[in-house]
């Protein structure tokens, strides 16, 4: 009998489809895989076929919530060997420790040290390894850098999906232009919008409730010239759907955010614009992708010495960064 995992996801959707490889690996060893992870990351890794079960945590973002971590570790209590913990936070230790896990590997960080049995060294920030290389590192092996994240799902339960929401396989692009982290990574609504009125096939606009203003500023300009060309499903899909949709696209454009990575994990063909932020780091991993980065760029003048500035919104006021980059740029990968 294999041995039985338990572990505990991260809290943001690119994160958690970074956290692939890390799960395919433990897998093939023969571990039995459960993910605790918070309702809205869930639906990833009901995407990975390795993954045995998914637990939802009944916690809020952000929140301590002892009672509720105690209680689910108590529920927990002699079912797994082993947790492997991808968050870096104190309270995501402390579940299995309470849990009474006996083999507990993550990062050191937040004084939790102590909660753990396998304390890998947190690299500082200018050393730290792409994303996929940090996670995988918890299995303990080696060759991480080539690991890419993979996602599937099952043709019933997309199709079904994509029924439920009057859309054809192949048949529409998706945009995708949110990005939690801020305005710094979002290229401009008109940007999209002109885009949108070149394209020869729909396009379906996703994001959460949050981005339900700029999704329906992009659909308002881009169907005033050519009525019904921009879907807006923002805020009215779940997580689930939404997946299913980026899965069965014909091709999808998005800034840097988390279903930036849905789409490379799926295959889609994609174009990922960057602006703040730096593809080095997190770029999209699938060769049906193409990043946009202006700071790559060496006919863009004046050059960017700006970026990646990493921050929310622009130091300088300007944010070149994805102005400058064209709908016309974008629309020849397409």
């Amino acid at each position: 009998m294999g041995t039985e995992s338990f572990v505990i996801a991260p809290q943001w959707i690119g994160d958690a489809v970074m956290t692939e490889p890390l799960l395919r690996r433990l897998h093939a060893r023969g571990e039995q895989l459960t993910v605790g992870a918070l309702p809205w990351v869930a639906p990833v890794y009901r995407a990975m076929p390795q993954v045995s079960k998914v637990i939802e945590f009944p916690f809020t973002h952000g929140g301590l919530q002892w009672s509720a971590r105690r209680a689910l570790a108590q529920q927990l209590r002699g079912r797994f060997d082993t947790a492997y913990i991808c968050p870096n936070s104190l309270k995501s230790a402390l579940l299995p420790w309470w849990a009474h896990i006996a083999r507990r590997v993550g990062y050191r960080g937040e004084s939790r040290t102590l909660l753990l049995t396998q304390a890998l060294p947190n690299p500082t920030k200018g050393a730290r390894p792409p994303m996929v290389a940090f996670y995988s590192a918890l299995s303990g092996e080696a060759g991480l850098e080539t690991d890419r994240p993979s996602l599937h799902m099952e043709p019933a339960a997309a199709d079904a999906a994509l029924t439920a929401l009057s859309l054809q396989r192949g048949a529409y692009y998706v945009f995708a232009p949110g990005a939690e982290y801020g305005p710094a990574k979002r290229w401009p609504a008109a940007h999209f919008a002109a885009l949108a009125q070149q394209l020869p096939l729909p396009v379906v606009l996703l994001g959460s409730s949050k981005e339900s203003g700029l999704c329906r500023e992009i659909a308002t300009a881009a169907n005033a010239t050519r009525p019904g060309q921009c879907l807006d499903f923002s805020g009215k899909t779940s997580l689930d759907q939404a997946l299913a949709v980026i899965a069965a696209a014909r091709a999808m454009v998005s800034n840097d955010s988390g279903l930036m990575h849905v789409a490379a994990a799926f295959g889609v063909p994609q174009v990922a614009l960057f602006g703040s932020s730096s593809p080095l780091h997190t770029p999209p991993l699938s060769d049906r992708a193409h990043v946009i980065w202006l700071k790559n760029d060496t006919s863009y003048q004046p050059a960017l010495d700006c970026a990646p500035c990493f921050a929310r919104t622009c130091p300088l006021g300007h944010t070149r960064c994805l102005v400058d980059i064209t709908p016309e740029q974008v629309l020849r990968y397409l």
